[in-house]
């Protein structure tokens, strides 16, 4: 109890940290770009003309709407996190008391060759079901958060308060509202645990020397990068669950002129990257301008 307690403050202090961030990645995802860029430099040191960054969004989203308006979406973004928290942790504890059972079971035999293997495939899958499991009993306060934080573009109003946000879409757009986006990102958490934890497993059983005094050390060296890695090809699903969890709502920022709407989550993706825009928000930093379009820019500050 003590430890699912420590698991929601630790989560939700690091949500309220880490509001602003997902606010200006959200509006960038989305496609919004009320700063016109400005010359910078690449990592390489070179000169170019680029779009403002993270510090940059956040400090026009303060001129706006202030300091306060930076955690825009935060309550249920809460919500959400604290109840995923324990539906995660008693999924998990639900597995682990029917292995228990069938530990204690008659004919119990391990495999030792295939132990560890196995024990990976086992880990996986029972993570997986926790994982999906969260996500979908928190996926609606996903979409309200989601809601709340575009609704800036157009200084809309229309999702406000949780009560009220959970009535307007339910009025509009029954139950399915609750749940848009939700199959790419359950589908890219799948991919992206099952991608991490079989790098990992390889990574820590045939390049890593069992030999070494810090071997625990550089395993869990190896799970972080392994993660980051499988985050970074995931991205495209997040990108477009967020997209359809804003489509077609009834704000200016999921509809014409400003954004297409779009029939379903695969034509989502195929416009993106048609566009190749399937990266778009993933760095807040260093921002390229997207192929296609047209900023002032004065480049003869580059020569």
């Amino acid at each position: 109890m003590a430890d699912a307690a420590s698991q929601v403050l630790l989560g939700s202090g690091l949500t309220i940290l880490s509001q602003p961030l997902m606010y200006v990645k959200v509006l960038i995802q989305v496609g919004y770009e009320p700063l016109p860029p400005t010359v910078g430099r690449n990592i390489f040191g070179r000169q170019v003309c680029q779009l403002p960054g993270l510090f940059s969004y956040a400090q026009y989203i303060a001129n706006c709407d202030g300091k306060r308006g930076l955690f825009t979406g935060l309550t249920p973004r809460l919500c959400s996190g604290v109840l995923g928290t324990v539906v995660h942790g008693k999924v998990l504890q639900h597995y682990q008391d029917d292995e228990k059972v069938e530990e204690l079971g008659p004919g119990n035999v391990q495999k030792d060759g295939s132990s560890s293997f196995d024990r990976v495939i086992k880990e996986t899958t029972r993570e997986m079901m926790a994982r999906s499991a969260a996500t979908l009993i928190t996926h609606p306060f996903h979409v309200i958060t989601l809601r709340s934080m575009v609704q800036f573009i157009g200084r809309e109003s229309k999702y406000c308060g949780l009560c009220d946000s959970i009535v307007t879409i339910y009025r509009e757009e029954g139950m399915l509202g609750f749940f848009a986006g939700l199959i790419p990102r359950l589908l890219g958490d799948i991919i992206s645990l099952w991608l991490c934890n079989s790098l990992a497993y390889l990574v820590n059983t045939y390049a890593l020397d069992s030999g070494v005094s810090t071997m625990n050390e550089m395993k869990s060296y190896s799970q972080a990068v392994t993660g980051f890695f499988a985050s970074m090809l995931t991205y495209p699903f997040v990108l477009v669950s967020n997209l359809m969890a804003v489509n077609n709502c009834g704000l200016a920022g999921g509809c014409p002129p400003y954004s297409p709407v779009y029939n379903s989550w695969i034509d989502c993706w195929c416009i993106l990257q048609k566009e190749g825009n399937m990266s778009r928000g993933n760095s807040l930093f260093f921002r390229k301008v997207p192929f296609g379009k047209t900023y002032c820019c004065d480049l003869r500050m580059l020569i």
